[in-house]
């Protein structure tokens, strides 16, 4: 583990980076709402088409964005965490722009991609806040800074559905990378990073793995980001089609759907920073194995309700428990490698995440398929629970291990 030196303006950095998250996951998701429309609007004229062309738009920047997480990642370590901040809000404003500009759908799956090759700027804040901020605080600011990427969840569907009407599909593009801009100002302007005394390890060619004393926690961490958005995306997918069985109205359907997906980031929202909070005074390791728990157990209702509201009201709480795991996870692999491999191991957290997004949406739908709804809801209930479980051994595991 390695010495850790706080920098003097973390606070100011954490604002920056909540600020410039917050934008970028706004223009990430803001499409979601319009995206059919705008694949129809590029030539794509058959309906199952037009479904499948967008989710190949929309997952494409997610694809690219897992397989150079742990590039960019080294990069920080090697020239600073400012300039790969830099560079993702720039680089996502221009592929905003441009998107905005596409004339026919591979221009537009092409865009996505560059712009999952071009961003980052969430992981790559989680990692500055990381690495700048004392120890004793860590669990907090990463808490905080999940509550801005929370609400950017939140707010982007909302922007989505309201401005194509009032400004237009192409022109929202444009506002999206307008706002980027603005954070890659703030970000060039404002945020300071401390200059980093030469890790010894560094220089003696001990780099990634090779430079990691004890594995496990790191290796803990990956598998349990993988199986956080495994067990969370395999729900997303079903969830409309769920409400539609809860639901007597079918015009209503839709609206309590996006009330439901909307509470479980509102509870997320409010959660993350109080959950830090107590991890810096417990452990992160608790924190987690508790909040897996907690939401298998949450679970198991899900699968037996009656009424939208019952839904609504369960997915609020799982959104409560859910929202310390991923600034805990990247709190305990932060604690667990030295400075110099920080960058490089949170980027695989990173990939080793968004495996499990890629791959929770087809489990979930396949599961929903072929045995129904609500063995989705406890398929998942298990998944978390043995989640919970294995965290829990490995800590006792780790703790009983002599250093």
């Amino acid at each position: 583990m390695s010495n850790r030196m706080s920098s003097p303006y973390w606070r100011r950095n954490l604002a920056v980076c909540m600020l410039g998250s917050f934008s970028t996951i706004v223009a990430m998701t803001l499409l979601l709402p319009f995206l059919p429309l705008y694949v129809e609007q590029l030539g794509v004229a058959e309906h199952a088409a037009i479904v499948q062309w967008s989710g190949v738009a929309y997952g494409a920047t997610f694809f690219t964005a897992a397989l150079v997480a742990p590039l960019w990642g080294r990069l920080a370590d090697l020239y600073g965490r400012k300039l790969m901040l830099i560079r993702a809000s720039l680089g996502m404003a221009v592929a905003m722009a441009l998107i905005g500009v596409a004339h026919d759908i591979w221009q537009l799956v092409g865009l996505r991609l560059l712009a999952g090759l071009l961003g980052g700027y969430a992981s790559g804040s989680t990692l500055l806040v990381a690495t700048q901020t004392p120890k004793e605080r860590s669990g907090w600011a990463l808490g905080t800074l999940s509550s801005a990427i929370m609400a950017g969840n939140l707010v982007g569907p909302l922007l989505g559905g309201a401005l194509p009407p009032l400004i237009g599909i192409r022109a929202t593009f444009f506002a999206a990378g307008a706002v980027i801009f603005v954070a890659f100002l703030a970000t060039a302007i404002f945020i300071r990073e401390e200059a980093r005394p030469a890790d010894p390890r560094a220089t003696r060619g001990q780099e990634g793995w090779a430079c990691v004393a004890d594995k496990r926690p790191v290796v803990a961490m990956f598998l349990t980001g993988t199986l956080l958005m495994l067990a969370t995306m395999s729900i997303e997918p079903i969830i409309t089609v769920y409400v539609a069985q809860l639901v007597s109205d079918p015009a209503r359907v839709t609206l309590v759907a996006g009330v439901v997906m909307s509470a479980t980031a509102l509870g997320s929202i409010l959660s993350a920073a109080r959950l830090g909070k107590l991890a810096d005074r417990i452990g992160a390791w608790n924190v987690i194995a508790a909040c897996l728990a907690v939401s298998a157990a949450l679970l198991v209702p899900q699968a037996f309700v009656t009424a939208g509201w019952q839904l609504v009201v369960l997915r609020f709480f799982m959104g409560l428990s859910l929202g310390g795991l991923l600034p805990c996870i990247a709190s305990v692999i932060r604690h667990s490698v030295p400075e110099h491999a920080a960058g490089q191991m949170l980027g695989y957290s990173v990939s080793a995440q968004y495996t499990g997004q890629v791959a929770g949406p087809l489990l979930g739908g396949f599961v929903g398929g072929h045995f129904g709804m609500r063995a989705v809801f406890l398929g998942t209930c298990v998944l978390m629970a043995c989640g919970a479980v294995w965290n829990w051994r490995a800590k006792r595991l780790q703790a009983s291990t002599p250093r």
